[in-house]
């Protein structure tokens, strides 16, 4: 080898001597991670949703109150609907176990037979809030929801102000709906003394499966085709408010025959600015939806949780409950849902012409 070709080599030999020293110098100088380890990352909460609907306009909402809030205090939202599927909503719960959920909060498809789903995520150690609707016959860690006997005595007592005297027609919610049962409760508290001075008569009563408004509309049909007469209805929510009154409609009677409802969705807060519907019963969904994230957050986290009401016997156990104060709508008021960021203004008033200005 001539001495060139030696320099070159010895040249090529210390410069990769220097480069290994530099790149071990290089990574003494970074900071060790360590895999292993997880002390230093807390994991976030997750809180499971499961929904028997998104039929009716208002579950929407609550879902996404929920989301925000749980999102808001630093923890993850998951939520599934079961479409009125009771079968359907008992197997998604193996999805929010599967998916390591710390608590599932459930909107029962069926009072009864969703005790069998919280077994399921009891099991898994997943805590369970029954929301908006009870569970029966279920351990439960917490029952949120608004005042159900409150609701129906709201919708009864205008009604009776609108038509002190007169044949009535029930049109309640679905038997599998324990809140439905609450909501009649509310309705006789104010009318079994009317009945009982003979003031008002029951003509007829139905209970609509899955609040379909399908129901209300033959309901009321059949009974106008039958020739009964009945001056006024109390329809258990807006959405059977809306087949009635769809109903009443080809007869030439909507307006003329009072009808109540509740949820204060939009299209039944456009009908009462229209007149042909008399009233809904608002339930601040936000407050409730926050509410409820919160206590969630606090269930998962393992902390006291401290509600604004007497426990709730549910069949099986005394369980923990929130319950919030619903608010009556009509025309008179129907400025609160405005005011509460619920429906817009001009979303209310759509269909209504604008008076027009004198000059």
């Amino acid at each position: 080898m001539d001495r060139k070709k030696l320099r070159n080599t010895l040249f090529l030999l210390v410069l990769l001597f220097l480069i290994i020293i530099g790149i071990g110098t290089y990574w003494r100088g970074l900071p060790v991670i360590d895999h292993n380890n997880n002390d230093n990352k807390p994991s976030r909460v997750k809180i499971g949703l499961s929904l028997a609907t998104l039929q009716e306009e208002r579950w929407k909402r609550d879902r996404d109150y929920l989301e925000e809030k749980v999102v808001e205090c630093g923890g993850e939202f998951i939520s599934l609907s079961a479409n009125n599927d009771h079968n359907l909503q008992v197997r998604q719960v193996q999805y929010f176990v599967n998916n390591k959920v710390d608590v599932l909060i459930i909107i029962p498809q069926d009072l009864d037979r969703l005790a069998e789903a919280v077994e399921i995520a009891k099991r898994a150690g997943i805590k369970v809030i029954s929301y908006d609707r009870l569970i029966r016959n279920a351990d439960l860690d917490l029952y949120i929801s608004f005042d159900s006997t409150k609701v129906g005595e709201l919708m009864a007592k205008r009604l009776t102000e609108e038509v002190p005297s007169g044949r009535y027609v029930i049109i309640n919610g679905p038997r599998t709906d324990h809140n439905c049962y609450l909501i009649n409760q509310g309705y006789r508290n104010v009318l079994i003394p009317l009945i009982e001075k003979h003031k008002i008569e029951i003509v007829h009563e139905k209970w609509a499966d899955n609040w379909l408004p399908e129901k209300a509309y033959a309901t009321i049909s059949q009974l106008l085709l039958d020739g009964v007469g009945f001056d006024a209805v109390l329809a258990a929510n807006d959405g059977l408010a809306s087949g009635a009154i769809e109903a009443l409609s080809e007869w030439r009677l909507a307006g003329k025959i009072p009808v109540t409802g509740h949820d204060a969705d939009l299209s039944a807060c456009q009908r009462i600015i229209e007149g042909t519907q008399l009233m809904t019963v608002y339930k601040p969904i936000r407050q409730l939806a926050y509410r409820a994230a919160e206590l969630a957050i606090l269930l998962a986290e393992n902390k006291e949780i401290k509600t604004n009401s007497q426990a709730v016997f549910n069949g099986k156990n005394y369980i923990p409950a929130e319950i919030i104060t619903p608010i009556s709508i009509d025309q008179t008021n129907i400025n609160i849902v405005i005011e509460d960021d619920f429906h817009r203004l001009e979303d209310i008033y759509r269909n209504i012409p604008k008076p027009v200005k004198q000059l």
